[in-house]
């Protein structure tokens, strides 16, 4: 019976750990009437199977998705028809997306195929559906999950962001809404040619202040602009496309995105270290950009070799840009993928060299160097951790009670759930609170935390509403907030998207 109070405790405690005393404006942990009836209809639809169970939690709110790669979040559908309006030809060798060698040419060249094509051949469109997601991927001949879904990406870099990011940004936050979401961090990466060119021609430097030096000196800000102008025209174009500011507004209109800066982490150390630099650069000057993150398979050579070298990196470009968030893929690796070496050390790095706010996956965490003990301090020191079930299972193969996600909840380490990549995985976010609930035992408490959490942990700018006092006394999410917590909500974005949060979970509650 202790354990379980102990787990309890883990899973509502939002801001803090169990091991600190959380202040009563802190979290609103007493459940009311409308909270009780809600958790027996949750109950009730668990019991019922998995239909009724993600039918009661479509609409359930979920506050944010702060593991999200744009890129990987649209659906192999959207890029079969932005191929085919791009005029783009397929490989048929390998599914790969291609540029026609000559615009002006009636055709695409001897093993190549117009991806038009697939608009009128059925048996062509579900070949590239299955090439460009894990829809109907088997593990065959040596070829794994893991192999499938990272081999997607490369298929589809034909497909350009300078023409299609609008789309992507409309396709992904309309699906958002559907699912009562408020909020997107998106993980993008920017082209980044004068960087790697400047990386190239100047080489790798042990000395990161001698080569942050004459990066600048060499012009790397002025890719800056370019970066800046891609995100404007993007936002724009999803405005254009959800009707925004009309009287025909979207939904999706009020689904707030910021983006994470991509570091690809997989390449030689000068071109590390020039991206992660230019991202630092584009974050300090650009309040779009809430953080970075390192992405690229953890378990590649590069990336398991200079893993130590790259959060030396981090820890001397955070202490020149403190006010840039940094959160980590750190710990995707599961036995048999690496030597046991490897899975000893990269989360404990990340939070103590890299200065990770957050970890995204944190899936070896039971194989690290003394476990309990990094749970605990990633409690003490408020890490959350972005888990993503279906990511895990089929890229990993961990799933069930090889998955750490109870360990967490029994040190107090804070739990979002997050998507990873849905369109080459072919989930939702509502997917995955569904997996949680069915594989992990979670209660509707439980989950309405990991949505508070979402937001908490966010990289959104301003005070917590629930570290704040000028809201004490009130009822989250009422419709008339007292004269010092609305120049909160009106100075906060993440107080007032806590705020928000809280009205749609009245709302949701009150209609059970």
């Amino acid at each position: 019976m202790q354990a379980h109070s102990l787990l309890r405790c883990a899973i509502l405690a939002a801001a803090m750990t169990c091991v600190a005393q959380v202040s009563a404006q802190a979290v609103p942990l007493r459940a009311d009437a409308a909270e009780t009836r809600t958790a027996r209809a949750f109950e009730t639809a668990r019991q019922q199977g998995p239909l009724a169970l993600h039918a009661f939690l479509v609409a359930m709110p979920k506050g944010g998705d702060l593991h999200n790669h744009l890129s990987g979040a649209v659906y192999a559908e959207s890029w079969v028809a932005q191929a085919a309006t791009d005029g783009l030809c397929v490989d048929i060798a390998t599914s790969s997306l291609v540029d026609k060698h000559d615009a002006s040419a009636p055709n695409c060249g001897n093993g190549r195929r117009p991806a038009a094509d697939a608009l009128g051949d059925q048996h062509f469109y579900d070949t590239l559906v299955d090439a460009f997601s894990m829809r109907s991927f088997v593990p065959a001949n040596g070829h794994s999950g893991h192999d499938q879904f990272f081999e997607t990406f490369g298929r589809l870099q034909a497909v350009t962001p300078q023409q299609h990011m609008g789309d992507w940004l409309n396709e992904v936050s309309t699906r958002a809404a559907a699912q009562n979401e408020q909020y997107l961090e998106l993980m993008v990466t920017p082209p980044f040619a004068h960087a790697r060119e400047l990386a190239r021609t100047l080489g790798w430097q042990a000395d990161f202040e001698r080569m942050r030096q004459q990066l600048l000196e060499h012009g790397l800000k002025d890719e800056l602009t370019a970066d800046e102008q891609l995100l404007t025209q993007a936002l724009a174009a999803r405005e254009r496309l959800q009707h925004c500011g009309s009287a025909r507004a979207d939904a999706a209109c009020a689904v707030r995105i910021h983006f994470l800066y991509q570091v690809l982490r997989g390449a030689a150390p000068e071109r590390v270290f020039a991206q992660t630099l230019l991202g630092f650069e584009l974050a300090s000057v650009d309040s779009r950009w809430v953080g970075i993150n390192f992405v690229m398979p953890e378990d590649g050579y590069l990336s398991m070799r200079d893993y130590s070298l790259q959060m030396r990196m981090l820890d001397y470009l955070h202490r020149l840009y403190p006010k840039v968030h940094i959160s980590l893929h750190a710990g995707e690796l599961a036995p048999g993928l690496v030597p046991p070496d490897g899975l000893r050390f990269h989360i404990r790095q990340a939070v103590e060299v890299g200065h990770a706010e957050r970890i995204g996956h944190g899936v070896d965490v039971m194989y690290e160097d003394r476990p309990e003990e990094l749970l605990d301090e990633m409690a003490a020191r408020h890490v959350l951790v972005e888990v993503n079930l279906t990511s895990n299972d089929v890229i990993l193969g961990v799933r069930g009670a090889d998955h750490p996600l109870p360990m967490y909840l029994q040190h107090g380490v804070p739990v979002a759930l997050s998507t990873d990549d849905e369109g080459v995985s072919r989930i939702d976010l509502t997917h995955e609170y569904a997996r949680a609930a069915e594989d992990f035992h979670l209660d509707y408490p439980s989950l309405k935390q990991f949505a508070r959490n979402s937001l908490s942990y966010s990289f959104l700018p301003g005070e917590s509403l629930w570290m704040s006092t000028a809201c004490q006394g009130q009822s989250p999410g009422g419709s008339q907030p007292g004269a010092a917590c609305r120049r909160l909500l009106s100075s906060s974005e993440k107080a007032a998207a806590q705020w928000e949060l809280e009205r749609r979970l009245k709302a949701f509650e009150e209609a059970h």
